[in-house]
């Protein structure tokens, strides 16, 4: 098992701040699981918006969390030379608790079906122990447009 910094997340995927939504990586076995950390912080950009007086994170920020952590294990499949991870479908997503400044993200991905260059996940997101919100994705891999 693995763990990566936030450097050598910013190594793998293309997110950067306020979009980069892993902190860490504290376990991966380069082949199937992957458990990411996001720290949710009141500093967050969206909590302005969402909600003035109540902040909750949006639930699409979490699925983005979500495709974020399972893009670095699709990066890592892909090898060295990866290109860029992009997020293809999503079914099943449930939310079933509110997420508030001060939770401690646990991101628990596992694939459940791969090819070269595309895989299916299932993705789970709790916060101390409690699932708080669940989806199944699909993400790919694809060249990284050297601008030439």
């Amino acid at each position: 098992m693995r763990e990566f910094n936030i450097e050598e997340i910013m190594e793998l995927l293309p997110h950067r701040y306020p979009f980069l939504l892993v902190d860490k990586i504290i376990e991966c076995d380069g082949e199937k699981h992957i458990i990411g950390i996001k720290n949710v912080t009141i500093n967050e950009p969206f909590f302005q918006g969402h909600f003035p007086g109540k902040p909750v994170m949006p639930g699409v920020l979490q699925i983005e969390a979500m495709a974020q952590t399972a893009g670095i294990l699709l990066t890592i499949l892909a090898g060295e030379n990866a290109g860029i991870p992009y997020f293809m479908s999503i079914d099943k997503v449930k939310f079933r608790k509110v997420v508030k400044p001060g939770d401690q993200l646990r991101i628990e991905v596992e694939i459940t079906n791969s090819r070269v260059t595309t895989a299916r996940f299932k993705a789970v997101i709790k916060v101390d122990d409690a699932v708080v919100s669940q989806a199944e994705m699909m993400c790919m891999i694809a060249p990284r447009d050297s601008g030439e």
